[in-house]
């Protein structure tokens, strides 16, 4: 199985992947990373699918940071795409089914449960809270979509404001949304100055859910906000990596008692992310027993999931 990202080598699921397979019963079945530069040439994305389609010995993939153009650069070498894939314009799972090459875009699912599990039932409704997502790529994408589709009004945003550097991001993120029937209100903005970063989290409401898909802090350095940045009071800091520098979840930490701010990294989003392409690749059930033993082999492994809320917040709970 084969993991197409940036710096493959540095994941921990190189560690966790061989103690996953004997706890599902397929010891067999070895990891190979696959690194691509950031934005690569068509030619190479289309070369790694092909090595997945052609190889007798390859049973599929999973895809980080490249999930939009490697779909774009080789969407005809794919025999299915799922909905999801469709809608989304991405593939983060590739898999075989017999001769035939498919492509799943597992995102909205991943996100779907890392949120459930990150806000609970009727978030929006209960705080009025607002979102603002630094990064408009395929986790971004995946994010808006869970949130359009979410029957209840009240685990829906009234509002969610997307910031990217790359036109060209934003607007196939745009006409995705404005395929949807939602009314959730979004709003789209170019830019590349942190400081102006700064101004759209100023413009947020208490309670609001502030979301780092950017890649910053991992694949490339640094943060979308500057150390001046005051999160919105009452919120929520999401970090979508688990690994690297992760500047934004140091600064989003620094005020986590003065603002009040729940602060998550991305690992729970990592083990189901991973989990959720296992299944698809392996045809295999990762599900509620199952998906906690991964869990927990994985924390052993690494670390647990880093979720740090408030003092009065976590008294409130109790």
């Amino acid at each position: 199985m084969y993991f197409l990202g940036v710096t493959t080598a540095r994941s921990s699921i190189m560690k966790i992947f061989p103690p996953w397979m004997g706890e599902l019963g397929r010891p067999e079945v070895v990891i190979e990373g696959v690194d691509l530069k950031l934005h690569d040439e068509p030619q190479n994305y289309r070369a790694a699918v092909a090595q997945i389609k052609n190889g007798a010995l390859s049973l599929g993939a999973l895809v980080t940071s490249h999930k939009i153009n490697l779909l774009t650069a080789a969407r005809d070498m794919f025999d299915y795409l799922d909905p999801y894939a469709v809608i989304c314009g991405e593939v983060s799972s590739i898999s075989k089914n017999g001769p035939a090459l498919e492509g799943h875009a597992k995102d909205p699912i991943t996100a779907g449960l890392s949120l459930d599990d990150l806000l609970g039932e009727d978030y929006f409704g209960r705080t009025g809270g607002h979102v603002l997502c630094l990064g408009a790529g395929g986790s971004a994408t995946a994010i808006a979509l869970h949130f359009a589709q979410k029957r209840n009004r009240g685990d829906r945003p009234a509002r969610m404001v997307i910031v990217n550097r790359s036109p060209a991001r934003l607007e196939h993120l745009r006409e995705m949304i404005t395929g949807l029937r939602t009314d959730i209100r979004f709003e789209y903005h170019c830019n590349s100055d942190r400081r102006v970063n700064d101004t759209f989290l100023e413009q947020m409401p208490t309670a609001s859910l502030v979301i780092n898909a950017t890649g910053m802090g991992k694949d490339s350095p640094g943060s979308p906000l500057t150390n001046d940045a005051r999160f919105p009071a009452g919120g929520i800091a999401w970090e979508l990596n688990y690994r690297g520098e992760l500047d934004f979840l140091h600064q989003a930490l620094a005020q986590a008692e003065t603002r009040g701010l729940t602060v998550e990294d991305g690992w729970l989003y990592f083990l189901h992310g991973w989990t959720q392409v296992i299944a698809q690749v392996l045809k295999v059930s990762v599900e509620g027993d199952v998906f906690a033993r991964l869990a927990a082999l994985a924390a052993d492994i690494c670390k647990p999931c880093r979720r740090v809320v408030p003092a009065e917040l976590r008294s409130a709970a109790l």
